[in-house]
């Protein structure tokens, strides 16, 4: 019988406009001076500016740090700890897009351990001494100091880094992007305010819905064993098939926007599970090219799935099934992925985004085949494999 370890600890509020309820959240978890942790253009809105007013007038200091952007960098992180220490803060409010997400959660984790970021990361000396199923099981920590405690708001719709216990980050000596993850990574408590994300352009709601369906399916496809992961992802690609054209084309939409949160949320949810070379291909090409994570799960979608095909063609005629499709088939799911990138304005080919060159691919195949998301795809890859992939997705040739 096949043994692994589930766990979904954390503690969500959704709603609309029940980010007023931050002040709640911090009492709740017993911070009294926490560190704000935005991006540098997220800090100049009126959302930003309320919710600090907010936690003021209820006499909860809170100082920002906002020196984050697309594709995080390590020194993000370690100017963060040197101003949550400084500050003697005593939590995290991890306010944003994924990159505030994860930079946020990398600075409450580094505040209370004396290692290298990258200790924490797949290959790092932590994962090297620690079992992480153990881990996973126990909570268990790398020293005796507990994580202080981080509220995560998301303001976009598709990382789901809310409610995961991972981050990516370039480690900017190799340009690589890392995957840390740690069990008390995970944020204690997540508002999940679909007002907050009205204001998010037809471009990146479309791209952060991608990143959304590429968790969910990835983590559906995955080579492990978790049912309970399985049946989240479906639901979650359901409610994506149902409400992320309405989302882009109606912005204002509150219900779409809010399913479109849930369905973000649950396939960080589910993709505890593993996810695969569509994340594989995307890291290299975040972090060499900056091209948007979301954007680039969009584009790779098709030629990952058709390269996989031969591991993945019952589960995909499945879910499509499930989705309502016409003639359910792995081709009328492929169909449909082309379809809905095509409606929200997805590019059909990786060379739209970016002149890759051959010199490039050699670079970018390596890291991808060493990427942490491989080993859990379904069918096995090789380098050769990453090469075609990446030729193919800046061809638009899918694979027969």
């Amino acid at each position: 019988m096949i043994k692994s370890n589930w766990a979904y600890p954390t503690t969500v509020w959704f709603g609309s406009g029940r980010i007023v309820d931050l002040p709640k959240a911090c009492k709740t978890l017993g911070i009294k001076k926490p560190l704000f942790v935005t991006d540098s253009d997220l800090v100049k809105t009126e959302m930003v500016a309320s919710a600090i007013q907010s936690n003021n007038k209820n006499f909860i200091p809170t100082k920002v740090y906002s020196e984050v952007k697309g594709n995080p960098v390590s020194r993000y992180v370690t100017k963060g700890v040197e101003v949550f220490k400084s500050g003697n803060h005593d939590g995290v409010i991890a306010f944003g897009g994924g990159s505030s997400l994860d930079v946020g959660k990398s600075i409450a984790l580094l505040e209370s351990n004396n290692r290298p970021l990258w200790d924490f990361s797949g290959e790092g000396s932590f994962w090297a001494e620690n079992d992480y199923n153990e881990s996973m099981a126990k909570n268990k920590m790398s020293n005796p100091d507990e994580i202080k405690p981080i509220i995560a708001i998301p303001t976009t719709a598709g990382t789901g880094s809310e409610i995961s216990r991972a981050a990516a980050i370039i480690n900017e000596k190799t340009n690589e992007k890392k995957i840390v993850f740690h069990p008390k990574m995970l944020p204690t408590l997540t508002i999940l305010d679909p007002q907050l994300t009205l204001g998010l352009p037809p471009f990146l709601t479309a791209a952060t819905g991608m990143d959304a369906l590429a968790h969910n399916l990835e983590a559906y496809c995955a080579s492990g064993y978790h049912p309970m992961a399985d049946g989240i992802a479906l639901e979650g690609m359901w409610l994506i098939k149902k409400w992320l054209i309405i989302a882009v084309k109606e912005g204002d939409n509150l219900e779409a926007r809010g399913n479109m949160l849930t369905a973000s949320s649950m396939g960080a949810t589910a993709f505890q599970k593993g996810l695969g070379a569509i994340h594989s291909l995307s890291h290299p090409v975040n972090s060499v090219f900056n091209i948007h994570h979301g954007l680039s799960n969009a584009i790779f979608m098709p030629y990952v799935l058709t390269f996989n095909r031969s591991a993945i063609e019952n589960k995909i005629a499945k879910l499509s099934e499930y989705l309502e499709l016409k003639n359910p088939s792995f081709n009328s799911f492929i169909d449909w992925v082309l379809d809905l990138r095509d409606k929200i304005k997805i590019p059909h080919k990786l060379s739209e985004c970016a002149k890759i060159t051959d010199k490039d691919i050699e670079k970018l195949s390596p890291m991808a085949l060493n990427d942490p998301c491989t080993p859990e795809n379904p069918k096995k890859t090789t380098l050769n494999d990453m090469k075609l992939m990446y030729r193919h997705s800046i061809e638009g040739k899918l694979f027969n």
